[in-house]
């Protein structure tokens, strides 16, 4: 009986929000459109980044890439999440699930890398504008792209490898509407202590290391700003950074509140929902409707397919 009483989950049952008729259907409804609004928002921002020559700038080339990833994590998390509205049993696999949070663990943590590196261009944009073009070369910004999926990649790798090693026998109820990776420590019956530590060695380093480039950056930024005799200068650099720091506050302060000490977890479900649907809803329309060369761009190339007069 021990045995069986002790036998290895290898599926999960995702609770989700709720198991009454009326709200499912509302609920179905709304994150609905808010996952068609987000790939649209997000892939038609690669879209137009990648036909305008005139975007493919450092900023926006991170933007585009910023952009791909608030895909991917919508990808990750909402077909399933949508499908549990209607799913009779609402099983997931062990490896859906580890394959859930491999690719929200590289969005997010590739969104970390990015919004840092989306400050530092912003720093050299308005602290150091005549060697704009030298530091901020396509080699670099090629580079640093490059160096946030490899280190991305790397990170989700390690707490997917991690994940693998505990054994779920107390129950394959997750009480969340994705695979996350703090209600599986609370289901396993293994020590999940190496895997806590692992998110303080790694994880933690990421988020410091980012938040301090990004406040180094606009420290900076202000302190140059400031000096600006030209009400005019000091209106185009705060209009100029206004939209990377909504986003990269509100970003921010999400996260920080997922962070909290392990027994909590009441709050993880409204969090989540923040910082998985809400943010890469709103990213690309931060950044596209208080930027007048990417409005421009858009009324362009829908006037050149007769969709806009």
């Amino acid at each position: 009986m021990d045995k069986e009483n002790q036998s290895l989950a290898t599926e999960f049952i995702l609770i989700g929000f709720t198991d009454r008729p009326v709200l499912k259907s509302l609920l179905f409804s709304v994150f609905f459109a808010i996952y068609l609004v987000t790939m649209v928002g997000n892939l038609g921002l690669v879209a137009l980044i990648l036909m305008e020559r005139r975007l493919h700038t450092p900023m926006y080339i991170f933007l585009g890439n910023l952009a791909l990833m608030d895909s991917c994590c919508a990808c990750a998390i909402t077909p399933k999440m949508l499908e549990n509205f209607f799913s009779k049993d609402r099983m997931i696999s062990l490896y859906e699930c580890m394959a859930q949070f491999y690719f929200l663990c590289l969005a997010e943590t590739a969104d970390c890398f990015l919004l840092a590196a989306m400050a530092y261009d912003r720093y050299v944009a308005i602290c150091s504008p005549l060697q704009y073009h030298t530091v901020m070369s396509k080699k670099l910004c090629l580079q640093m792209t490059a160096g946030a999926f490899i280190a991305s990649n790397l990170h989700s790798m390690i707490h997917v490898g991690l994940l693998l090693r505990l054994t779920f026998c107390r129950s394959n109820q997750i009480d969340h509407f994705f695979c996350d990776i703090l209600p599986l420590y609370r289901l396993s019956c293994t020590d999940p202590s190496i895997n806590e530590l692992m998110i303080y060695i790694f994880s933690m380093p990421i988020q410091i290391f980012t938040i301090a480039i990004v406040l180094f950056s606009y420290l900076c930024i202000l302190f140059t700003v400031f000096k600006m005799k030209s009400k005019e200068g000091r209106g185009k650099a705060f209009s100029t950074c206004a939209s990377h720091f909504l986003s990269v506050s509100i970003f921010y302060i999400c996260l920080l509140m997922y962070f909290r000490p392990f027994e909590e977890g009441d709050k993880d479900i409204p969090v989540a929902v923040f910082y998985t649907i809400v943010v890469p809803l709103l990213n690309p329309f931060i950044y596209s409707l208080r930027n007048k060369e990417v409005i421009n761009v858009l009324k362009r190339c829908l006037k050149n397919y007769n969709i806009f007069k």
